[in-house]
């Protein structure tokens, strides 16, 4: 057992069988940070207590809706969130990322494919502060009309009002500020933003868009920021000051 990586993992699952399948797998991917907890309330706790990277979590837990936890995890972390679920319909897709989590896995599922994504998550979180280094050198400020993005202080100010935002809507809004005027489809901006290729993450950009524009006071229609051209993808036009 080789474990290198230092990330701290919570998982909660109230299948014991399951628990002891990622524990096994995780650690032989080098993942040996793990708490493996079968209850909403014992999840709450070690949350409150304990700095974590990223947390799995059930959809339907004996004490708890995943949903509900989901929400009172937010209140002490930022830590990304991945939903393990056996419930796949689009509605409970949608419920879960637009609540605040960062992916959505269905079960049954191929422990691979879950591995893959959480060394997604902590690829990107190592480009996100590699580049967050660089912009706090450079005090990189996008003035886009009546908002602006300072992505040194991670701050998004609408009509100049500093307006609250996930991580992941920060950087959905700095690649478009990045790339203005372009055409860009959905599993584009997936790969870019979320740097996981592959596995149909429309849905996941669809809701995450849809959060963006009601920040951006842009959910009117025609949409003036960002445009949504019908079966081919989004484009960010920036406003006029």
């Amino acid at each position: 057992m080789n474990l290198l990586n230092t990330e701290k993992i919570l998982i909660v699952d109230d299948e014991e069988g399951l628990l002891k399948l990622l524990k096994v797998t995780l650690n032989k991917e080098g993942y040996g940070h793990l708490t493996c907890v079968t209850t909403g309330t014992e999840a709450l706790k070690h949350v409150a207590g304990n700095p974590y990277d990223l947390i799995i979590l059930d959809v339907m837990l004996p004490d708890y809706s995943g949903f509900d936890l989901c929400t009172e995890i937010r209140r002490h972390t930022i830590a990304p969130i991945i939903f393990l679920t056996a419930r796949s319909s689009d509605y409970d897709k949608l419920s879960g990322l637009a609540i605040g989590g960062d992916d959505y896995i269905t079960k049954p599922f191929n422990t691979m494919e879950l591995v893959a994504r959480i060394k997604s998550i902590f690829r990107r979180r190592k480009l996100d502060q590699d580049h967050f280094m660089k912009d706090t050198a450079g005090g990189q400020i996008f003035e886009q009309g009546y908002f602006s993005l300072d992505t040194s202080q991670a701050v998004l100010k609408v009509n100049g009002a500093e307006v609250e935002c996930t991580a992941k809507e920060l950087e959905l809004l700095e690649f478009f500020c990045r790339n203005p005027n372009k055409v860009f489809t959905a599993s584009h901006i997936y790969d870019s933003v979320w740097g996981l290729p592959g596995y149909g993450g429309d849905k996941t950009v669809t809701i995450h868009i849809s959060k963006l524009r009601k920040k951006l006071l842009d959910d009117g229609k025609p949409y003036k920021v960002i445009l949504n051209l019908r079966g081919i993808g989004y484009k960010f036009i920036p406003p006029r000051s």
